[in-house]
């Protein structure tokens, strides 16, 4: 009887056992299912990050501020140079400048030295050695904008085009070419004809662009 009641313990021990080895294991994969869960949510994280992060440089390659200061070396005007589908959309802000219409232009040089009236700038962007001018029938320069308009108390906002012109670097036509160009802005405005540069007067505003 002894004997039996001995088997009968030993059988019950060996169940509670296995039950007990079938829960840890049980146990054990759970574990390593929830870490393999964290280690994919962890890299997906990341893989977002950097991703994102792709973004924002994309973005900011495509995106360019430029600072326009008069001959007293104060800033009269920002401009926000963007990428698009048809060329560069320059929005122009401005304020204590003439009123009336006045000449806009992107010129050749990355310099603006005040000494001089910005003639360091040299002239207008021009990579396809075009004439200056919309009316011309051989123009425009590259670096030929459309006129602005100063209201009466002297504050500007435009959107202009230029559909020539990238900020993509090592691209035909590149802003960037060279060291840079710059943005002008001038006291009257453009007849968009006259060689070389419309008659538009003299240089008010310059800002470099450049990487």
């Amino acid at each position: 009887m002894k004997r039996w009641i001995m088997i009968i313990f030993v059988l019950a021990l060996a169940v509670v056992m296995t039950a007990c080895g079938g829960n840890q294991e049980e146990q054990d994969n759970q574990q390593q299912d929830n870490q393999d869960q964290e280690e994919q949510t962890s890299e997906e994280n990341t893989e977002s990050t950097e991703e994102e992060a792709e973004q924002t440089s994309a973005m900011e390659e495509e995106e360019k501020l430029v600072s326009l200061s008069n001959n007293d070396g104060d800033v009269v005007a920002t401009a926000t140079l963007t990428e698009g589908e048809s060329g560069v959309a320059i929005e122009l802000e401005g304020t204590d400048l003439p009123a009336g219409t006045l000449g806009f232009h992107i010129h050749e040089n990355p310099s603006c030295e005040q000494a001089g009236g910005f003639e360091s700038a040299g002239g207008h962007f021009n990579p396809t050695d075009a004439n200056h001018g919309f009316d011309d029938p051989d123009g425009p320069h590259a670096g030929d904008l459309p006129n602005i308009e100063v209201s009466e108390d002297g504050t500007v906002e435009e959107e202009v085009t230029a559909d020539m012109v990238t900020l993509e670097k090592g691209q035909d036509n590149s802003l960037y070419a060279d060291g840079g160009t710059a943005l002008m802005i001038h006291s009257g405005g453009d007849d968009y004809i006259s060689q070389p540069s419309g008659d538009a007067g003299d240089r008010i505003a310059c800002g470099v662009i450049e990487e």
